[in-house]
């Protein structure tokens, strides 16, 4: 009888644990830690006490404070490495070139948090006042909020369970004063685990504008990329785009071009074609990029000529185009 009343409605993915069984109601269901798919799940117990079906106290605080922030984005990419968090960094900055926008970057690859590097704040801490945890500013429109600002030295590993990595989500999104804001920004770790189904969940009532998913052009990436583009589409957010990073080689005397990783099955293009997602662009790979990273400074504003700047700009452009007519 319960197998035949689990078949008869689907669990809401957001209320499906990361390290859940196969078939797993949901922890929002009258039959969590009681269905046959939980016999030996580690979250059993608890889900078959009720405990997790109430409402997170933390759904009204988050709602509040994201009221002023106008756009939400988040950035995606199915496998590391392929650029994201400098893409990210890039997006920012781009926004905040306008001095009357106000842009936010949030971190929540919590085990991996490079954008303190790649925006220049390596060594900053984080200061909370009155109204909260006060973001890191690059400039004064452009804020940022990582666990990177709060570990006491760069080396440190964060070895922690997915409850304290949700816990520390919803702090930046409920307890940071991140103001008034046009665009806040969401850097999100590889793959579709905890951060990402908590991020979606606190952003659920308060909206996520769309998400701009990265890759690069061989296969063994564009596997991963499928999956997040599905994971988007379970959780109904809107795929804004797809955008395809170390497209070809720019050699920065002779401006030439040419491919590192070949696009074996079609790359970025043929994978938005094949998804029915709009394809943004592709941008070539500037060694110059990696460098302004190291040293925390605005590609787009070093290198105004490199084809890569070009890229990021027309893609960026996009995206702002996208966003006006939601």
């Amino acid at each position: 009888m319960l197998a035949v009343q689990h078949a008869a409605s689907a669990p809401d993915p957001l209320s499906v644990p990361s390290n859940a069984p196969e078939h797993c109601p949901g922890t929002e269901s009258e039959l969590a830690g009681k269905a046959d798919a939980c016999a030996g799940c580690a979250n059993q117990e608890i889900c078959a006490s009720g405990v997790t079906r109430g409402p997170d106290p933390a759904l009204p605080l988050v709602r509040e404070r994201m009221s002023t922030v106008k756009r939400k984005i988040l950035v995606l990419s199915g496998k590391g490495g392929v650029g994201k968090s400098t893409f990210t960094a890039q997006l920012g900055w781009a926004f905040a070139a306008d001095e009357d926008t106000q842009t936010g970057i949030m971190d929540v690859d919590i085990c991996g948090p490079s954008i303190p590097t790649i925006l220049g704040l390596a060594t900053e801490q984080v200061h909370s006042s009155s109204s909260g945890w006060s973001p890191v500013y690059v400039q004064d429109n452009l804020g940022v909020m990582s666990v990177g600002f709060m570990l006491p030295s760069s080396k440190d590993a964060v070895m922690w369970r997915g409850p304290k990595k949700n816990g520390l989500i919803s702090q930046f999104l409920k307890d940071v004063d991140w103001g008034a804001l046009d665009y806040l920004i969401v850097d999100t770790p590889p793959g579709t685990s905890d951060e990402h189904l908590s991020i979606v969940t606190y952003l659920r009532d308060s909206g996520i504008d769309g998400a701009v998913v990265i890759t690069t052009p061989q296969e063994v990436a564009l596997q991963d990329v499928r999956r997040e583009i599905d994971f988007c589409r379970k959780v109904g957010i809107k795929v804004l785009g797809l955008v395809e990073n170390m497209s070809g080689f720019v050699c920065p005397k002779c401006k030439g071009e040419s491919q590192i990783f070949k696009p074996s099955t079609g790359g970025g293009r043929r994978l938005a074609q094949d998804m029915n997602v709009s394809f943004l662009g592709s941008v070539p790979l500037d060694p110059r990029i990696g460098k302004s990273a190291d040293y925390g400074v605005s590609f787009l504003d070093e290198y105004p000529d490199s084809p890569a700047t070009t890229a990021y700009l027309e893609i960026i452009d996009k995206i702002k185009q996208q966003l006006d007519v939601l």
